[in-house]
C-alpha cells in the first residue's frame, strides 16, 4: 500500500507522487481560499516586480555614478548567478525550517534591504564590496520564484491549485513586462538611486505581507539541511519520470527562449524596423500573459501536467518556425504573440507538475532547483546566440523553434523511459 503524508500518496505503480483529493492544506477553510490567493498574489507581484525591475535599475544607477555599463552588467550578474548556486540550499532550508512565515518573510525582506544597500554603495564603495552585497541579496532569489510558488499547495485545496498556478504564472508575466518599465519610469521621475530604493522597499513590503499568509509552524525540532537532503531534489529530477520530463524538456525549450532577445535585435535590423527589437519580445510577453489568463479561466490536462508541457512546447515551436518566411515585422509580431500564448499554459502546467509529483520533504527544493535549471539554460541560449549571430536572424529563429520541438521530444523520451524505481529516494518525511 502506498504511504501518505501531507495529503500526498506515493503510487506504488511507477513511483509517482500524486496529491490526493483531500489534501492537508494549512490554514485554509471553505470560502476563504480566494482571499488567501489574493494575499499570495500581492506578495508575489511585489517581490517579482522588484526582482525584474532591479536588473534595469542597478544598470542605470551604475552608469550615472560610475559611467560604466560594464559594472552595471556585473551587478546584474551578481544578483542572478548566486541563485543558481544557492537554489538547492535555499530549497532544503525551506523544506525543513519550522517557522516558515518567519523564514520566507525574512528572506524577502533581506532581499529588499540588500537592494537598498546596493543603491547606497554604488559609486561610493569599492567595486568588490558592492558586488559582494549584490551577490548576498541574490542568494535569496530562489525564494522569490520557485520557493514562493511552492507554498501554494500548503495554502489552497487541491481543487484550486491548477487555477492558482496559472495565476502565479501571470505574476511572472506581469513582473517581466512591467518591472523594467517601472524601474525606467521611476528612474526618470525621481532618479536611479530612489528608483532602486523604491524597488527594494516593495520587495520588503512583500516580505512583511508573508505574515498574513496562513502557514502553520512545522511540528518537531527544527533542523538544518542534511547532505542527503540537499541531493534529494537532484535525484528526483534525474530518476523520477514525470519530474525529469518536466524539468529537462522545459530546460531545452528555455535554451531557445533565452536566445530571443538577441534574435529580436537581429530581426529588427533585417526588417529595417527599429521598434521590432523590443516590440517582438513585448508581443511574446503579452501573448504569454493572455495564455496564462486563459489557462487560469479553464485549465486542461490537469491530471497529467507533464503531457501539457510537452504538447505546448511543440506548439510554441510551430509559429516561431514560420517567422523566417514572414516578410514584415508586423507579421512576425503575430508569430511571436502566438508562440507566447503557448508558453502561458506551458509554464502553469510546469508549476502544477512540480507540485503534483514532488514529495512533501523535497517540494521547495524541486521548485527552486527547477527554476535555477531553467535560468541556466536561458543564460546559455543568450550566450550561444551572441556567438552565432553571424548565422543570421532566420537561422537563429529556426534554431529557437527547434529547441522547442527538441524539448518536447526529450520530454516524451524521459517520461516513458525506464523509471529506475529501485534508485528513487524515499520521500517519507513528517507532514507539515
Amino acid at each position: 500500500m502506498g504511504r501518505t503524508w501531507g495529503g500526498e500518496a506515493r503510487n506504488p505503480v511507477g513511483g509517482m507522487h500524486l496529491r490526493t483529493q483531500t489534501p492537508m492544506h494549512t490554514g485554509t477553510r471553505s470560502g476563504t481560499h480566494k482571499w488567501v490567493l489574493a494575499r499570495y498574489m500581492l506578495v508575489a507581484v511585489l517581490v517579482r516586480l522588484a526582482s525584474e525591475g532591479a536588473r534595469i535599475g542597478v544598470v542605470v544607477l551604475a552608469v550615472e555614478r560610475t559611467g560604466s555599463a560594464g559594472f552595471g552588467g556585473a551587478l546584474v550578474a551578481a544578483l542572478l548567478f548566486p541563485s543558481v548556486v544557492a537554489a538547492p540550499l535555499a530549497g532544503a532550508l525551506a523544506d525543513r525550517v519550522r517557522r516558515r512565515r518567519l523564514f520566507h518573510a525574512g528572506c524577502l525582506v533581506y532581499y529588499g534591504a540588500g537592494l537598498t544597500v546596493v543603491a547606497g554603495l554604488i559609486g561610493r564603495a569599492p567595486a568588490p564590496v558592492v558586488l559582494t552585497m549584490a551577490a548576498a541579496a541574490g542568494c535569496c532569489t530562489p525564494l522569490l520564484t520557485g520557493g514562493l510558488t511552492s507554498l501554494l499547495s500548503d495554502l489552497l485545496p487541491s481543487t484550486e491549485l491548477p487555477r492558482a498556478f496559472s495565476l502565479d504564472a501571470v505574476s511572472y508575466n506581469l513582473a517581466g513586462i512591467t518591472g523594467p518599465a517601472l524601474a525606467s519610469a521611476l528612474a526618470a521621475a525621481t532618479g536611479p538611486a530612489p528608483a532602486v530604493v523604491a524597488l527594494g522597499a516593495g520587495a520588503a513590503a512583500g516580505g512583511l505581507l508573508v505574515f498574513a499568509l496562513p502557514l502553520r509552524r512545522r511540528p518537531g525540532r527544527g533542523a538544518g539541511p542534511r547532505p542527503a537532503g540537499l541531493g534529494a531534489a537532484i535525484a528526483l529530477l534525474v530518476r523520477d519520470p514525470p519530474l525529469r520530463s518536466l524539468t529537462w524538456a522545459s530546460g531545452v525549450g528555455q535554451l531557445g527562449i533565452g536566445a530571443l532577445p538577441v534574435v529580436c535585435v537581429l530581426l529588427a535590423t533585417h526588417y529595417r524596423t527599429p521598434w521590432a527589437a523590443g516590440g517582438l519580445m513585448t508581443a511574446m510577453a503579452l501573448g504569454s500573459l493572455t495564455g496564462s489568463l486563459a489557462y487560469a479561466w479553464r485549465p486542461w490536462g490537469t491530471l497529467r501536467p507533464e503531457r501539457t508541457v510537452v504538447t505546448m512546447l511543440f506548439a510554441t515551436g510551430v509559429p516561431l518556425a514560420a517567422v523566417p518566411w514572414m516578410d514584415s515585422a508586423t507579421a512576425a509580431v503575430g508569430g511571436f504573440a502566438l508562440a507566447g500564448w503557448c508558453t502561458g499554459p506551458l509554464f502553469a502546467a510546469l508549476l502544477a507538475g512540480r507540485d503534483r509529483y514532488a514529495p512533501q520533504g523535497a517540494r521547495t527544493q524541486v521548485f527552486t532547483l527547477g527554476a535555477s535549471i531553467k535560468s541556466t539554460f536561458a543564460a546559455g541560449g543568450a550566450a550561444l546566440a551572441g556567438v552565432w549571430q553571424a548565422a543570421g536572424p532566420g537561422s537563429l529563429v529556426l534554431a529557437v523553434a527547434a529547441c522547442q520541438v527538441a524539448g518536447a521530444a526529450l520530454g516524451v523520451v524521459l517520461l516513458y523511459g525506464r523509471p529506475n524505481r529501485g534508485d528513487r529516494p524515499s520521500p517519507e518525511t513528517p507532514s507539515t
